[in-house]
């Protein structure tokens, strides 16, 4: 069996450059610079990056809407505190979580948030030990999780976030997120408007992201890894607007390793893309052929996570950990709240 090695995608980083905090301003945050092909490293500002754009290309965003998915309750009988994570909405009030501690969760336990106008049952034990919660409530579910859930942090991130909105892009529309596409959060609307005036198209598409992005790849032979699944949208003035770029020799850009996800998912044999709904487990690692993404602007990822393989994907693998060397030589900030990276042709 053909192997690549999980150890391959290693470096080493500093734990102080795990950014805790969002900078004040969105588009403050730096940016490097990565050509294809050459490996050629120029560093930024983010708000620089309209730099490297060109009139004709399409920009790629997701504007799925993180949900304040953690909840902290209490079990009813015991008053033991408990902590859950809304993953994914099976049917109404019924849904897919992750709890803590698991091991006293079973069926037909009862649990109570905050002041109790929220109250849950736990029904069955799903998959990987996940439960299937039904919760009762009066009002709208989501005013309810918008008052007593908290933002689901990464578990790198051991600060308390002060505001909801700077784990959510200013384009996020579509609620059903368990963690951001974070390569969008230095995006001001401002910004996005100068992009747009200078002739760049913006195609915005949906994938949920679940908190699977965050499992480590266990498998030595990363070949062996299974990846999650999430849901994505692709609408049909999204599929014109990157058909149309790529039909005229101009360059498809994602914002974000979940943009480039969905448009290699959706794509067709020959690139072309139209309006679709599905599940993708996509595994993008070396040595796999891009059929939409020409670049792709993305955040500092984990070693050896599934997100740096994608990136050693399009940029090489060396390159990639060379990029990665002296980001950390340079103390760029590291990973959902960290700096950015953008990949693209050399002029």
């Amino acid at each position: 069996m053909e192997q690549i090695k999980k150890s391959d995608f290693y470096f080493a980083l500093p734990e102080e450059l795990i950014a805790q905090d969002p900078l004040a301003d969105r588009s403050a945050s730096r940016l490097l610079v990565l050509k294809k092909g050459s490996g050629q490293t120029e560093h930024h500002m983010f708000r620089e990056i309209t730099d490297y754009l060109r009139p004709g290309d399409c920009l790629v965003l997701n504007d799925t809407k993180v949900i304040p998915a953690r909840l902290l309750g209490v079990k009813e009988d015991t008053g033991a505190a408990v902590e859950v994570l809304l993953l994914k909405r099976r049917e109404n009030d019924i849904w897919e979580t992750l709890v803590r501690p698991g091991r006293k969760m079973r069926p037909g336990a009862k649990l109570r948030f905050g002041d109790g106008s929220l109250k849950a049952e736990v029904l069955a034990v799903a998959e990987e030990g996940n439960r299937l919660i039904q919760f009762s409530y009066e009002g709208i579910f989501e005013e309810v999780l918008d008052r007593l859930g908290e933002m689901p942090l990464p578990p790198y991130i051991t600060h308390k976030l002060q505001d909801k909105d700077r784990y959510q892009t200013v384009y996020a529309r579509y609620e059903g997120s368990a963690a951001a596409p974070t390569a969008g959060l230095h995006f001001t609307k401002e910004l996005l408007r100068q992009i747009e005036e200078t002739g760049v198209e913006t195609a915005y598409v949906t994938l949920h992201v679940g908190l699977g992005t965050f499992r480590p790849v266990k498998a030595d032979n990363i070949l062996e890894h299974h990846m999650h699944s999430e849901h994505y949208q692709v609408t049909a003035e999204a599929a014109q607007k990157i058909n149309r770029a790529k039909a005229a020799g101009h360059r498809v850009i994602c914002v974000g390793t979940t943009s480039c996800r969905t448009v290699e998912s959706a794509a067709k044999a020959d690139g072309t893309l139209e309006a679709c709904c599905g599940d993708t487990d996509i595994f993008i690692y070396p040595g796999y052929r891009f059929k939409v993404t020409d670049g792709l602007l993305t955040n500092f990822h984990l070693p050896e996570s599934t997100l740096i393989m994608l990136v050693s994907a399009l940029a090489g693998r060396e390159n990639v950990l060379r990029a990665y060397e002296e980001a950390v030589r340079e103390r760029y900030r590291f990973f959902s709240f960290g700096d950015a990276m953008l990949i693209v042709d050399p002029d």
